[in-house]
């Protein structure tokens, strides 16, 4: 008799969720439902393909995985109550929670969602290694051990409450990738039950379920009822009672439904509409700060221009780039200060460290001193690589796509000003990624977005063994003491430490200069004033199980 209820209520809810799509209550009778708008679009809800932030973000809604990370990257219990790490980093062994059961679904007997177990991780950690899943985070594993003496498993249960991970070699930064959206816990019976169709159908443990999908419209989920997490006063968290997502592409129009009211929450501050609502200081007008909150933090993202600078490949030993003067001239060359406070509206911080970005905790201005804005001592190192004034220097071709063809035409200026000449050359985005990944072009824009929050992954483009395709190492950067750092700070468990290795590593990249670094960016959060515990991250992670509507 209570299961039909609930049944029928959910159906009246979902039901008067998409009659109301631009409803101005946060109410539905006494439901609070939070509405937020993804321009860009979902193409999945299945973890395994939580690539994107947009699929990120829904993947947070409705699962867990064994850890979690708060705001300030540390990382909590989640489905897993505690955990050990072997004295040789090589062996993590988790002990998993009892209170954990999937969401109730057809699939399962009775309709009733149920307990988690070990073997459920067992299955989700080996389907991300799968071919015939193909998921984009399978990278994540790339350090795992499969050895004969435990039947080839890398991820084993040892019973029901207990799981073990092999890495082949110490990573300290691992707890913090297994915080990622690829790494939820899904039930077998959901996949062999819809197969290709769990994209649509999925199956969590987290603190929304899903309810509906109209691709294109909008996407509902409804709260878990039997979520496992309390918040402190013993209270069964999701607070809201559900979540509305739309789809609107235009940026403008989703900009005014929020200024209306009909969205809760929107992430950034680009956009026509936005100049009246923002100072030329990046923060609010006046007018607004009755009606909005804005919230801003270091975000997780460099944005940098990378030169190849392999002298085994045609374009770069027939190019003046190869030369560390030509790359700390260009580095000295253009002012950020002035880049950002014109363009960026003060959204980020110029990047006058290094490349790792301001946000983690290695992160030290004073330790890793980069470039700022130096026309004369630019103009020095270009006659001491023989071109002065810029006189003789070949015309230097930027790559880049037409979002950042701004940032690149004022930095190709500011150049022109001390003698190099630069031509801007705009590019597809799929084009660009495609050449840079194939290291065709010798001079590109580009951005690193954290996958996990730790400097190893900044400092993994420079390694000389992750050279593209086969890693991240766009600019073909080789540096024996470089290499040597970065295998020492693989072992070391000893915070202090690693962040010693990896400022040093940073200082090596800094003053070899294959990349100039332009900023380190900014998470940028408007939400409506009756919103409260949305909180803001370095990775720009969406959460809402806290969430309060007033």
């Amino acid at each position: 008799m209570f299961r039909t209820k609930w049944i029928l209520t959910t159906a009246v809810l979902v039901s008067v969720l998409l009659a109301c799509g631009d409803s101005n209550n946060d109410e539905i009778g006494d439901k609070k439902i939070f509405r937020y708008n993804e321009s860009e679009g979902i193409t999945t809800l299945d973890p395994a393909f939580s690539r994107n932030i947009e699929n990120i973000w829904a993947c947070n809604h409705l699962y867990n995985g064994l850890v979690q990370m708060d705001d300030e990257l540390n990382v909590h219990p989640a489905i897993a109550k505690s955990w050990e790490i072997s004295d040789d980093g090589k062996t993590y062994t988790f002990h998993l929670r009892n209170d954990v059961t999937f969401h109730d679904n057809k699939v399962f007997s009775g309709g009733k969602g149920r307990t988690v177990t070990a073997n459920d991780f067992e299955y989700s950690f080996n389907r991300i290694l799968s071919e015939k899943v193909a998921s984009p985070g399978a990278w994540i594993f790339n350090n795992v051990e499969f050895v004969e003496e435990r039947e080839f498993k890398a991820f084993e249960a040892i019973d029901d409450s207990t799981f073990k991970i092999y890495l082949t070699k110490p990573f300290p930064p691992f707890l913090g990738i297994l915080t990622m959206q690829y790494c939820s816990v899904i039930p077998l019976e959901a996949i062999n039950h819809y197969k290709q169709d769990y994209r649509t159908n999925p199956i969590g443990t987290g603190p929304f379920q899903f309810k509906m999908w109209d691709e294109g419209n909008k996407m509902v989920f409804l709260k878990n009822d039997n979520y496992f997490e309390k918040d402190k006063e013993g209270v069964r968290l999701p607070y809201l009672d559900g979540v509305a997502i739309s789809f609107i592409k235009d940026e403008e129009v989703e900009f005014l439904k929020f200024l209306k009211g009909k969205l809760h929450f929107i992430s950034g501050r680009e956009g026509d509409n936005k100049e009246e609502v923002f100072t030329t200081k990046g923060t609010l007008k006046e007018k607004f700060e009755k009606d909005i909150t804005l919230l801003t933090h270091p975000y997780l993202n460099t944005e940098y221009l990378g030169i190849l600078v392999d002298e085994e490949l045609d374009i770069v030993a027939n190019s003046p780039l190869k030369k560390k003067q030509i790359r700390q001239a260009i580095n000295y060359g253009f002012n950020r200060s002035q880049m950002i406070a014109y363009l960026r509206k003060n959204i980020g911080t110029p990047a006058t460290s290094g490349f790792v970005p301001k946000g983690l905790p290695s992160f030290n201005a004073d330790k890793v001193v980069g470039y700022d804005y130096n026309p004369e001592k630019a103009a020095e190192l270009l006659y001491a690589a023989g071109f002065p004034n810029g006189e003789g220097l070949p015309e230097i071709k930027l790559y880049t796509t037409a979002q950042y063809l701004d940032l690149c035409e004022f930095i190709q200026h500011q150049l022109g000003e001390i003698g190099m000449k630069v031509k801007v050359d705009i590019l597809p985005g799929p084009t660009h990624r495609e050449l840079v990944g194939r290291s065709k072009l010798n001079f590109f824009r580009k951005s690193w977005i954290a996958d996990y929050p730790d400097a190893e992954n900044y400092l993994a483009l420079f390694y000389s063994k992750n050279f593209t395709p086969h890693g991240p190492n766009y600019t073909h950067f080789k540096n024996f003491q470089f290499d040597k750092l970065y295998d020492m700070a693989q072992s070391e468990t000893n915070d202090s430490i690693r962040y010693h290795y990896y400022q040093e590593m940073d200082k090596i990249v800094i003053e070899e200069s294959p990349i100039i670094p332009l900023y380190y960016d900014e998470v940028v959060r408007l939400m409506q004033k009756n919103v409260e515990n949305l909180g803001i991250n370095p990775v720009n992670l969406l959460t809402l199980k806290r969430v309060k509507l007033k």
